[in-house]
């Protein structure tokens, strides 16, 4: 298999497979920075200034650590030995430390020259120890701080996780929170909390956030169906009437798909079309002197056949998602959109059957507050909630923890609620109303008590 030259295409991963394979997505992650990318044979990957290839983590298990070598290899990292007594001699304060730039022996061409000869970020940094004059006056606290700062600048540890919604989130907040709607972990968790997620759910999802929310949903409901294709409404029985017309005979066949080539040419030379890419592709054929040729002409066939299957499977796929939504028993619905919720959540309410819960994600309480209000107007939900999650991250050390002095300034806001049958509200509301006016005619009195009695002359 290996002389054959051919490379073995990506295969499904099995949820229990633990190991990294060729083709599989995962996620690099170095300190507290992720990077999501696809392993390929002798392909290059650049990742914090740093390139390598990812030809080696083939066969691993995730969460294994590598460190980058010379020519952009990939090593497993080994264990580190625990420290001797002698690199845990220490100072008792740091009050005769003077950070004049000169502590340090090795000059920036030395510690070029060590990278060029092939010398490991960890011997970097050893050496960088023993080279510093003031490295031992430190306190023990100063030491690991230093020694944490010097690893991040010259050791290149690349550790390949298993993507999850956790990893994913994070990812993207960090690097393109725009993307997600600036939507922080928490926020995500709440939002699947509070839309109690759960397996053999149908939920309604309308999210504009990178396919992140559904994603998520889909790992916590854990229904494979989904991801097979094995789920179909009952509508979609019978089969569409274009299908049949695949089953003519060949001459019919063939005249249908000579006046599909007549329309698709008319299509490819009007000036104005909806598919830009598509009618690129149709002139370059159509001026070709040679498109008429036998082989040419196969291949536009195939290229249209292709097209029409594809349309076919998207409105089936409508068809499919139509069905469902008739029904209106959905068993929730999630709105993380980056467009104004109001309208959205107004109308895919009709949809959920009541007693059920639902969430609305924004960025900005703004828009709920209107969302909140209209919500309160209409009716057919309960406890109605606005609240917005507050994360703070602290640094666990041996006699060194306390809050990070860098937090995030907010991850967006939620509305949440309930929903509840129309038809009793209704029926209320139009009691109510009317026992109001029949209040208001039994207090008023007649006209003849209101008129002024005249006084008399005596």
């Amino acid at each position: 298999m290996e002389g054959s030259g051919e490379q073995p295409g990506p295969q499904p991963q099995h949820p229990g497979d633990h190991r990294i394979r060729d083709g599989d997505f995962v996620v690099l992650k170095r300190e507290d920075v992720f990077k999501a990318v696809q392993v390929q044979r002798r392909k290059k990957v650049t990742f914090e200034k740093q390139w390598f290839y990812l030809d080696n983590v083939i066969g691993h298990s995730y969460g294994t650590a590598f460190e980058v070598t010379s020519g952009g290899s990939l090593q497993p990292k080994k264990k580190r030995e625990e420290p001797t007594a002698e690199t845990k001699e220490a100072g008792t304060d740091n009050r005769n430390i003077v950070d004049d730039g000169k502590s340090q022996k090795l000059t920036q061409d030395d510690i070029k020259a060590l990278k060029d000869k092939g010398i490991k970020g960890e011997e970097i940094v050893q050496q960088l120890i023993e080279n510093s004059t003031t490295f031992r006056d430190k306190t023990e606290f100063a030491q690991d701080k230093y020694i944490k700062k010097k690893k991040k600048k010259y050791e290149a540890i690349i550790t390949v996780v298993k993507p999850s919604t956790r990893i994913l989130s994070i990812m993207y907040y960090a690097r393109e929170p725009g993307k997600i709607n600036h939507m922080r972990y928490d926020t995500l968790a709440q939002m699947l909390t509070l839309g109690n997620i759960r397996a053999g759910n149908k939920m309604i999802v309308m999210e504009t956030c990178a396919g992140l929310v559904l994603g998520a949903m889909m790992e916590r409901m854990g229904v494979d169906s989904l991801l097979h294709g094995t789920f179909s409404a009952k509508m979609l029985s019978s089969e569409p009437k274009d299908s049949a017309l695949v089953e003519e005979s060949n001459g019919t066949l063939e005249e249908k798909q000579a006046s599909e080539q007549e329309n698709e040419d008319s299509m490819a030379e009007a000036p104005e079309s909806n598919h830009p890419e598509d009618q690129e592709t149709m002139e370059t054929i159509s001026q070709d002197p040679e498109h008429k040729g036998p082989k040419e002409r196969g291949s536009k066939k195939d290229y249209i056949q292709e097209k029409q299957r594809r349309q076919e499977e998207q409105r089936k796929r409508h068809l499919e998602a139509a069905a469902l939504l008739s029904e209106r028993n959905a068993d929730g619905l999630i709105v993380a959109s980056r467009f104004h919720p109001t309208p959205l959540l107004l109308s895919l309410l009709d949809f959920v059957a009541p007693s059920r819960p639902f969430v609305v994600y924004c960025q900005y309480k703004e828009p709920l507050l209107e969302c909140y209000t209209k919500l309160r107007e209409r009716g057919g939900v309960i406890n109605l909630r606005l609240s917005e999650t507050w994360l703070r991250n602290y640094q666990v050390l041996p006699d060194r923890s306390h809050p990070k002095l860098l937090m995030s300034g907010g991850g967006g806001y939620l509305l949440s609620g309930f929903t509840v049958a129309m038809d009793n509200l209704k029926a209320d509301t139009s009691l109510k109303s009317n026992a109001s006016t029949l209040e208001s005619h039994e207090t008023e009195e007649p006209a003849a008590k209101k008129r002024k009695c005249p006084e008399s002359d005596s």
